[in-house]
């Protein structure tokens, strides 16, 4: 019930804690049995003889007669429910006829009181210990000597007697006066004593005088301190089986009905029982004898025996059958409950006690349960563990009890209690009661109680709680999560509160695997932040044709982010372009004010090669798209040599390249990479660039001093870069790159000539394009021109029919579809006029591209990228991770190809780099 209600964790938790006390309860009633075997019943049975002084015989004998009722009773409940439930109603009918005989003694004690005498010294209670007569003087000044001899000691013909012994009369009254008597107004109020105190009947005058402690073993005293919440605690027991018929529902007919009439009738029944006995024992009963707890004061009687009518010998009997019916009861119960906690499969080595035998009988369960019960039993004295085993009670009724009132507090649908007079409040009083009564009774013990849940309940948690019970647990998680997000304000976070919340674009293979699972390392490592993680994929396709191929690629994704212990949520969309879906991801992803502020993904390493011709535009458009959402872009390149999340780098640095002021974003990533383990041990270093007329000196007095309140620990470098003459080298790439944009350009055709340019650059012109190009005299030309058609003649035709489609609006939405086989039906004069028209104009257009001038302004870019790449490679070649300011695209679409090409100029030769472009504002504060 607990575990469908709260979870699986509270459930094992309390479950197992409830188990273990109603195991340890049947170990404690039977030994109850075997005290009332050998004390009262035959006290000649005892294996080792019992005196008065030695209580470790009464303690072997407990161990040795124990050990067999247990296995006596564990064959009964071997060998099937049915012969519990019969020999349940012979031990109910044994008690039954116990509890009326109780009446019927209160009844005749009111004209009959039985003759039960106890006697008085003064106020204080005398043992009646080789003490037949009550008196000081027997007759004619004749002196009781078995009681003058308590109290006075001769020596040298001189005798000397206790003063309160001397001072006080010896009375003898009786100890159940009956119910008329009205000794009830006496015992109302409460009167509890010390440790080692006499018991007095405060009724009763006496002289003022201690007494000398010599003989205070003469008088009955209490051998514990007596206190409300001690006394609750020890009382508690007896009410805790008010879920015996939960215990077993499984084997009533209609659980719905029968658990709430008999459990309420049975505490009704019982509730009345309990209350009338004490009040009846307080209104027939002396309170002093009351207190005697081992019954000192009359020999060592049974008090409720010689009360009841019409023989002592009932309540002997329905006391015996009492605790014995207990200890079956636990027995029965006990092993369907672990039956039950391994059935869920929540622990997973307590599995094997989910089988048992052909009919559901828990055989294995009920082994375990009676050697833990024979432990209980080894033990033999239970005082110390009684206390926890009601703490499990408690416990387990408390959770009860706050299931219910969430279940009603969650308005969850599937809550229909069927009992109409239930409500939530009754549910909360209940469990405050079970709370307070905890700590009231030990507030140690119920530390103890919450301590031993508390590691089962983590245990779960961390091993086997892996179920959906739709739990109310999780209700209140949802809750609490909705309440959450409409809390916070969907408006701009402030620069305190700000943190990475992180969009990873991962990309998926063919069989829907994680293309770099380093990104995800990398995100792990950046979880300092405590930021909202998303890791989102698109899947190019439809989704009725690839819904199949998401929910396994979505599946691998989550694996992924388990293995790398990536907390966060995981997104793919199934788009018909990989652009749109994107687009889509960094528009929707997330809910309310827990959305993304940044975007994590790689770079596109193979943007050169002809098998993936357009992860460059993707590229660059995903680029445009956070700048527009004005969210932070975080780009790693040559991810695959990032570090995974086990390694350790010993020393090293983590050198920030500060160009720009974006935010603070080059700040703030590296402290939080260095609050993980892999980059913990790891120097920071910031360098930022000045010109010839910049005071550099200031520059880094500034900078330190930004730092210094920034509260990071960086070292501090300002590099100068001198205006040179622009290289050769500069002006022979940037004229390479753009007689390749050039090229890319003449492609750009329309519609009728594209489908055209298929045909014929398949069969004829391909060669020849292809001759001319390489003869171009240059160095590093494979780098360059590596996007130019393959050697496959399919390749070569889709990758100029995609490009010329992404240039034209009107047939946008063919883009993403192959391109198929166009069939002419031109006539052959017609064809060959075409195919020379179309070499005549390549051949022209090439001709121009291979005299043209680069652009001074691309120049400029590339001269800078040049230069700026010499500074970083100079200083940071050998660095752990290079962080730099990543510029952002041209406005004009034409040069994206450019773009691309500055970019890789940057970064050359550097191994591990992470390209950082800020979201528009700021990220880090000097306040905290």
């Amino acid at each position: 019930m607990i575990s469908r209600s709260l979870g699986p964790e509270f459930g094992g938790a309390v479950g197992l804690c409830f188990y273990l006390g109603t195991t340890f309860a049947g170990a404690m009633y039977i030994l109850g049995t075997i005290e009332i075997l050998l004390t009262y019943i035959s006290p000649n049975a005892a294996i080792f003889p019992i005196e008065q002084d030695d209580p470790q015989a009464m303690l072997n004998n407990m161990r040795i007669y124990g050990t067999c009722i247990i296995a006596m009773m564990a064959i009964v409940v071997f060998v099937g429910v049915k012969y519990v439930n019969k020999l349940a109603l012979v031990f109910l009918a044994c008690v039954i006829l116990s509890i009326m005989a109780i009446y019927a003694g209160v009844i005749k004690s009111a004209f009959d009181p039985p003759d039960f005498p106890m006697c008085l010294l003064g106020n204080r209670v005398l043992a009646k210990r080789n003490l037949e007569i009550c008196a000081k003087y027997i007759s004619n000044n004749t002196i009781n000597e078995a009681l003058w001899n308590k109290f006075c000691i001769t020596t040298n013909e001189s005798t000397t007697c206790d003063p309160y012994f001397m001072a006080n009369n010896i009375t003898e009254i009786q100890g159940i006066p009956g119910v008329a008597s009205g000794v009830l107004l006496d015992n109302l109020w409460s009167a509890y004593s010390q440790k080692g105190s006499i018991i007095e009947r405060n009724q009763t005058s006496s002289v003022a005088g201690e007494g000398q402690k010599t003989y205070s073993q003469h008088y009955v005293l209490t051998d514990i301190m007596t206190y409300f919440t001690m006394l609750v605690g020890i009382y508690f027991p007896s009410v805790t089986g008010i879920m015996a018929g939960s215990n077993r529902s499984g084997d009533l007919k209609d659980a719905q009905k029968s658990i709430p009439f008999g459990t309420i009738l049975a505490i009704a029944t019982t509730s009345f029982i309990y209350l009338s006995c004490v009040v009846l024992f307080g209104a027939c009963i002396e309170g002093a004898l009351l207190r005697d707890k081992f019954g000192e004061a009359v020999s060592g009687q049974l008090v409720i025996g010689t009360l009841a009518w019409p023989s002592p010998w009932v309540i002997v009997i329905g006391s015996f059958f009492s605790t014995c019916g207990a200890g079956l009861q636990s027995l029965t119960g006990a092993p369907r409950l672990l039956q039950a906690i391994a059935r869920d499969g929540i622990v997973p080595f307590l599995q094997v006690f989910g089988h048992g035998k052909a009919n559901g009988e828990p055989t294995w369960a009920l082994l375990l349960t009676a050697g833990i019960c024979e432990i209980g039993i080894l033990i033999a004295s239970l005082d110390s563990v009684a206390p926890i085993l009601s703490m499990f009670f408690l416990m387990c009724y408390m959770f009860v009890n706050l299931a219910c009132a969430l279940q009603t507090l969650l308005r969850t649908p599937n809550w229909r209690p069927r009992f109409k007079y239930y409500h939530w409040t009754l549910s909360f009083v209940g469990m405050s009661l079970c709370l307070a009564l905890m700590f009231i009774c030990s507030w140690y013990y119920a530390l103890v109680a919450m301590l031993i849940a508390g590691c089962i309940y983590k245990y779960i948690e961390y091993r086997g709680a892996e179920k959906e019970w739709g739990d109310g647990i999780r209700g209140l998680s949802l809750n609490a999560a909705r309440y959450a997000l409409l809390r916070v304000e969907h408006g701009a976070t402030h620069t305190k509160n700000w943190r990475p919340q992180i969009l990873v674009l991962v990309n998926l293979d063919s069989e829907q695997n994680v293309k770099h699972p380093r990104l995800l390392s990398l995100t792990t490592q950046l979880k300092a932040g405590k930021g909202l993680t998303i890791v989102g994929s698109v899947l190019q396709g439809t989704f009725l044709d690839k819904h199949v191929e998401a929910q396994k690629g979505e599946e691998n994704i989550k694996a992924l982010m388990t293995t790398e212990k990536t907390k966060g949520f995981c997104q793919l969309v199934v788009s018909p372009s990989v652009r749109d879906g994107i687009s889509h991801l960094i528009q929707s992803a997330g809910l309310g004010a827990m959305k993304h502020n940044t975007v994590l993904m790689a770079w596109p390493h193979s943007w050169k090669q002809p098998t993936d011709p357009y992860s460059w535009k993707t590229f660059v458009d995903t680029v445009r798209d956070a700048t527009s959402a004005q969210q932070a872009l975080l780009v790693a390149k040559n991810i695959d040599s990032f570090p995974t999340s086990q390694e350790r780098f010993a020393d090293g640095n983590i050198d920030i390249w500060w160009i720009v002021h974006d935010g603070g974003m080059l700040m703030l990533l590296p402290f939080l990479l260095r609050q993980h383990k892999v980059w913990r041990k790891c120097r920071m270093r910031i360098f930022t660039v000045a010109q010839m007329d910049d005071n550099s000196i200031q520059m880094k007095k500034d900078l330190q001093m930004f730092l210094y309140h920034l509260r990071l620990d960086a070292e501090v470098e300002v590099v100068e870069m001198f205006e040179n003459d622009i290289s050769a080298f500069t002006y022979e790439k940037t004229l390479m790159m753009e007689q390749r944009s050039q090229m890319l350009k003449q492609m750009q055709l329309s519609k009728n000539e594209r489908e055209r340019e298929i045909q014929s650059i398949s069969d004829e012109s391909r060669g020849s394009i292809r001759r001319k190009i390489y003869s171009i005299p240059r160095p590093g030309a494979q780098d360059s021109y590596s996007l130019l058609p393959s050697e496959n003649p399919l390749n070569e035709a889709q990758i100029i029919h995609d490009r010329n489609t992404a240039s034209h609006s009107t047939v946008a939405a063919k883009s993403s579809a192959a391109p198929e086989k166009i069939q002419m039906t031109w006539t052959k004069e017609k064809l060959i006029a075409e195919k020379h028209k179309v070499k005549d104009l390549n051949a022209a257009g090439y001709r121009d591209i291979f005299n043209m001038k680069p652009n001074q302004s691309n120049v400029r870019r590339m001269h800078t990228a040049v230069k700026l790449n010499e500074v970083v490679l100079n200083r940071s070649q050998n660095a752990q991770l290079v962080l730099l300011n990543m510029p952002g695209p041209p406005k004009n679409k034409q040069g994206d190809e450019n773009y691309m090409e500055f970019l890789e100029v940057l970064t050359e030769g550097l191994n591990k780099v992470l390209l950082v472009r800020g979201g528009g504002r700021e990220v880090i504060t000097i306040y905290s």
